[in-house]
Parts: structure tokens; C-alpha cells; sequence
């Protein structure tokens, strides 16, 4: 019995050994997964079409007056009246009557330059009648020759003559002045603000109000450097018919007047840079400006805000690209027989939304426009169909 169980752990040595010899000769192998068979991701993708693109620029800028003017009193007096429209927003018409000057001397000075002009008159016909006489009398008795000029009172005539016209002139002086009692407008237009009052004394050059037209206003617009080769400026020259280049439309926007918007037309380009943006600017115009918009909207309003959506040139050919494809602005991810692979790409222009490729891609590819996270070339996909189930992998 004792001999037993000596042996009995040789004997469980030995099995173990041999169970061990069996595994090292046939090690047990592991089942291998097929790595050519399923796809790793699911993306979306858009296919590369090339297509004529019409370039549209943004661009913002302040509403501001195309004419603006100070309206200042050429004559001194009392403010007795004044038109309803002279406060701040209101309307005018051309010749509208806005202030109303005292006017009683003015009227009183052209009473008296009026007398003194008759007895210029008076005695310009003096003068005359005594010339007539003394060249009578000088061939009367008998003189030869042509009669000295004191003889024929000639100098006393051309002064009669010079205060005749001199009173001319003093009676159009104050009768200018008595008609500038009555300031008008010098256009149709609006008040930006005044600064006088009924009952003031005012002097010449007194500012009454700062006016502007209303035909008219205008949009300084800048262009990004980048954006310059795909717009048409408007320079300041004619064609061969003789129509002059107005340039591109632009559709002007404000978040101030909710949905309206407003035509306008590109007129001219500034000429320098300006030195603190370093950018070119455009000028814009939109005509009867202060129309009222559809919908209720708040009219447009000097000093306002605006964004543009400026026209811009037509891009043959274009291969145009969400932005949401492109990564860090240089490269994107396309599919190529189920692979995925990362190309390198030139961005020629973009906007808020897509750009256009100039080189790196070319008709035909697949562009991925999944969002992608940190992922490598070379990892199989698979791509949705057009009602967005997994499609094939193109693995061949």
C-alpha cells in the first residue's frame, strides 16, 4: 500500500508531461477572421459632376446718402414760419418752402434801391441830352474836327452810366436778398436733423439743418482680396454704343427689416485701397430707396447695417464641394473600389457653404461627405444607396 503511493505522483508527473509534449507538437490554432470579407464603416458619398457656377459675393456696409447737404440761411433775421416737414424724418419736395425769414427790411431795401436806380435813370437822360447839345453847338458854330471830349461833356456821361448800372446791381442784391427769405429745398429729400426754431434770430451762415436726397442712396461694400478675380468691377467708362457700365446687381438684406430686401446696383469702384482694411471697396446704389417694403417691413434708414449678396462671374466647369468635406481647408476623403483613401485638394474660391476644387479632384470621383473622425487611408467602406441603405463595397 505504501508503494502505491509513492507512485502515484510519479505516475500524475508523468501524465502531465506527456499532455504537455502533445500540446507544444500541436498547438491548438485560433479561428481566423476574414479580412477581406465585410466593410469597416458605412459613409455617404457624392459623386463629382462638373457644372457652370455663378460665383456670389458677401459683402456688408452702412446706408448712407448718395447727396447730403447743410442747409444754411444766406441772410440775417427772424425765423416767423416754418414748414410742418422741417423736423427730423420728415419729407420734402424740390422748392418746398422750409423756413420763413423776416423779410420787412429786405422788402424796405428794395423799395429804396428802386428810387435810386430812377434817379440814375434820371440823370443818365441828362447827361445824354447835354452830349446831343454841345456836339450841336460844336457844328453850329462852325468848329472842324472832332470835338474834345470835356467840350461834349463825354465824362460826365459815362459816369451817369456807371451809377445807373451800379444801382442795377444794388437793386438785384437786395432783391436776391428778400427772395432768400424764403429757404427752399434744393431737392426732394428728407431732414436728418434741424437745428433751428421758429422765433430764432439767425445770421448768415447759420446752419438750419442737415438734409439729404431721397432718390438715391448708396452702400460702401468691401471685397476680400481673394474674391477679386471673380467679380466685374464697375469702372468709370463707356462702352462703344455709348451705354455706360453700371456694373452687377446686388441684393441688399438687414436683419432690422426682417425678410425685406432691396435691389441695388454696383455704379463705381473707389480708387485706392483703403489703408486701414486694406481692401478694395465697391459703391453700391438702390433707387427710391424709401418705398415701403412688402410685408409691413421697416423701410430702410440712413446709418443701417445691411449685408449684400453681390453678382459675381460665371465659373465654367466648376467641381464644386460641400465645405463639410473638407478637413483643415486642404484635403478630403474619397471612395475608391471600396477603399477609403485621402486626397489632397486646392480650394479656388468658397463661400459660407461649398467651395470650388482647382485641382485634386477630378469628374467622376466619389467624395465622402460623412463626417469623419480620425481615420486612415486604406480601411474598407461601404457606401448608401440613393434611398440611404448600405449599398455594395465595389469589393472585387
Amino acid at each position: 500500500m505504501s508503494n502505491k503511493k509513492k507512485l502515484l505522483p510519479v505516475i500524475i508527473l508523468g501524465v502531465l508531461l506527456l499532455v504537455a509534449a502533445v500540446i507544444m507538437m500541436n498547438p491548438p490554432q485560433a479561428p481566423q477572421q476574414r479580412n477581406g470579407g465585410g466593410p469597416q464603416m458605412v459613409v455617404e458619398t457624392l459623386e463629382i459632376v462638373p457644372r457652370d457656377y455663378a460665383v456670389e459675393l458677401a459683402s456688408y456696409g452702412i446706408v448712407r446718402p448718395r447727396t447730403r447737404s447743410m442747409l444754411v440761411a444766406q441772410v440775417e433775421g427772424q425765423i416767423v414760419d416754418m414748414s410742418p416737414n422741417m423736423r427730423e424724418g420728415g419729407f420734402f419736395e424740390r422748392n418746398d418752402e422750409l423756413v420763413t425769414i423776416d423779410s420787412r427790411d429786405y422788402a424796405a431795401d428794395v423799395r429804396i434801391s428802386e428810387a435810386t436806380l430812377a434817379d440814375a435813370r434820371q440823370a443818365l437822360s441828362e447827361a445824354e441830352a447835354r452830349t446831343n447839345q454841345a456836339r450841336e453847338d460844336w457844328s453850329r458854330l462852325g468848329n472842324e474836327g472832332k470835338a474834345p471830349d470835356l467840350v461834349l461833356r463825354i465824362p460826365q456821361l459815362e459816369a451817369a452810366k456807371a451809377r445807373v448800372l451800379s444801382a442795377e446791381s444794388a437793386l438785384q442784391k437786395v432783391r436776391l436778398d428778400l427772395e432768400r427769405t424764403r429757404i427752399r429745398a434744393p431737392f426732394a429729400g428728407r431732414v436728418l436733423k434741424k437745428y433751428v426754431d421758429v422765433g430764432q434770430v439767425i445770421s448768415r451762415n447759420t446752419q438750419l439743418a442737415d438734409i439729404f436726397a431721397t432718390d438715391v442712396v448708396e452702400i460702401r461694400l468691401p471685397i476680400r482680396n481673394r474674391d477679386l478675380p471673380f467679380i466685374d468691377l464697375p469702372e468709370s467708362y463707356r462702352h462703344s454704343d455709348g451705354i455706360e457700365n453700371t456694373g452687377r446687381r446686388v441684393t441688399i438684406t438687414s436683419e432690422l427689416s426682417g425678410a425685406a430686401t432691396w435691389e441695388a446696383e454696383l455704379v463705381r469702384t473707389e480708387g485706392a485701397i483703403d489703408e486701414t482694411a486694406r481692401q478694395l471697396h465697391v459703391i453700391a446704389q438702390i433707387r427710391d430707396p424709401f418705398a415701403p417694403p412688402p410685408g409691413g417691413q421697416t423701410p430702410l434708414k440712413i446709418g443701417q447695417y445691411v449685408t449684400a449678396k453681390l453678382e459675381g462671374k460665371l465659373v465654367p466647369d466648376a467641381l464644386v464641394i460641400p465645405n463639410n468635406a473638407i478637413y483643415q481647408g486642404t484635403y478630403v476623403f474619397v471612395v475608391e473600389d471600396g477603399v477609403l483613401w485621402r486626397r489632397d485638394v486646392e480650394i479656388l474660391w468658397q463661400n459660407e457653404s461649398e467651395g470650388i476644387v482647382s485641382a485634386g479632384l477630378a469628374a467622376g470621383d466619389q467624395l465622402v461627405t460623412t463626417s469623419l473622425g480620425q481615420v486612415t487611408s486604406g480601411i474598407r467602406v461601404t457606401t448608401l444607396d440613393d434611398d440611404g441603405r448600405p449599398g455594395m463595397s465595389n469589393d472585387k
